[in-house]
């Protein structure tokens, strides 16, 4: 579908629906890189991942390449990925551990706080060009928040601080904190990385779409029709989607979509805790730290996962997060990071590590699922015929909170309408 010049984004969205130019339109995607990344806190990436001075990370903002970096002072700085001379990328790397950073193009050097550190044969600038000047520098990006660890950061100046953007959703991190014995979370065990020839929206409707796994994930079910194992310390799987109502079984809560764009799902319905020696060494840790009450509680969350809008998935039950990252209209990279629980056994961090090759690796049960899915729709999508996707389940069932969280029967389309109420403030100027 070729650009138009007058879209109007308010003419793209109602209460149930959407129209297919949302998922097709480059200008559509120019403007959502402009005003949702633009402006909204974006998931950066995790403390863990730079433990040391001069330790590093790369990533993007929407469209802006950045960088997060410790300083030798011990903060986290997040950088526009850009030289202040003639303004090429000056940090290529995926990670690593640096005393500076060093353009490749003329030399110029940058301490890990942004700030200018040297610059060859200066003395050719002449007293014409102010070379104190903080612009020459790699800028730092105008807001940047920490909430356990996880690092957010924002293009604009001005808007509400990350606690209040998270508002109730922050319980999707406070979970994962509270299960970690010693109170705190790592990124360790490498990533899963890919990318899919679809819109980046696809990915974030489906995190808490629980009306596609029976049909979209059937293949994942072993012939006495269970899945794999979900949780540590288990030793069988989940069995069938479907109850004797006709009900998805497996999740024992619905959904729940939060202001601001944020979106949960229930947890899954487990009749037991697990067992086993490994569970039990690290079950005596959490009543050591929270307490035989408050200990039971935490192992049995009320969440499954929450997607953090626009782009963080937080998977409580089966400990990993997935970040989203819109590369172009069309096509979107995924990376998948193992989570730790510091103070918990190694070997629990060991069976993520097994569970996330059997869901999101190249030839996983789960995630290869998705993304035919999500190809599938953006191929669907550009085929002329009726011009508008539907997100009504679940519409009349809506039950909305002072807070203005509203909650949803379990196969509810809930989030996906408050992902679009969402995008529709923000298209608009309205957030």
């Amino acid at each position: 579908m070729s650009a138009s010049p007058t879209v109007r984004p308010q003419e793209l969205v109602r209460s149930d629906r959407v129209h297919r130019r949302v998922y097709l339109d480059p200008e559509i995607f120019a403007r959502e890189m402009e005003e949702i990344f633009g402006h909204a806190w974006v998931f950066v990436g995790h403390d863990s991942q730079i433990p040391n001075a001069g330790d590093f990370i790369t990533t993007s903002i929407g469209a802006q390449p950045v960088v997060m970096a410790q300083h030798g002072d011990g903060k986290v700085h997040v950088l526009f990925n850009r030289c202040g001379h003639r303004g090429a990328l000056v940090v290529a790397e995926a990670s690593g551990r640096v005393k500076q950073f060093r353009c490749g193009y003329h030399g110029w050097s940058f301490h890990t706080d942004g700030s200018l550190a040297g610059i060859p044969l200066a003395d050719g600038y002449g007293s014409a060009i102010d070379l104190d000047d903080p612009s020459f520098g790699m800028i730092e990006v105008p807001r940047t928040a920490t909430y356990h660890g996880f690092v957010f950061a924002s293009l604009a100046a001005d808007g509400p601080s990350l606690r209040e953007y998270l508002g109730e959703a922050t319980i999707g991190i406070d979970d994962l904190i509270d299960r970690a014995p010693d109170g705190e979370i790592e990124l360790v065990g490498g990533v899963h990385k890919y990318y899919y020839r679809g819109n980046w929206k696809l990915q974030t409707e489906n995190v808490c779409d629980q009306y596609h796994p029976p049909f979209g994930h059937a293949s994942s079910l072993a012939s006495d029709g269970r899945q794999f194992n979900r949780r540590a310390g288990d030793d069988h799987g989940r069995p069938v989607f479907f109850g004797d109502a006709g009900m998805i079984d497996v999740y024992v809560a619905g959904v729940w979509s939060y202001p601001s764009g944020h979106s949960s799902v229930g947890s899954m319905r487990f009749a037991a805790e697990p067992d086993g020696p490994v569970f039990r060494k690290y079950r005596a840790k959490l009543v050591a730290r929270h307490g035989e009450m408050r200990t039971r509680e935490i192992l049995a969350p009320k969440h499954h996962n929450m997607f953090l809008y626009p782009n963080l998935v937080v998977q409580q039950v089966s400990q990993h997060l997935r970040v989203i990252r819109p590369v172009a209209v069309d096509l979107t990279e995924v990376s998948v990071y193992a989570v730790k629980l510091k103070g918990a056994p190694d070997e629990m961090h060991t069976e993520v590590i097994r569970y996330l090759n059997i869901t999101h690796a190249a030839a996983s049960l789960i995630q290869t699922d998705d993304l035919e899915t999500f190809e599938r729709c953006q191929r669907g999508l550009a085929t002329q015929g009726t011009d508008w996707v539907l997100f009504a389940r679940g519409a009349e069932e809506d039950r909305v909170a002072r807070s203005g969280t509203i909650t949803g029967p379990v196969a509810s389309e809930a989030p996906m309408r408050g992902q679009f109420k969402t995008w529709l403030s923000y298209m608009t100027d309205l957030a």
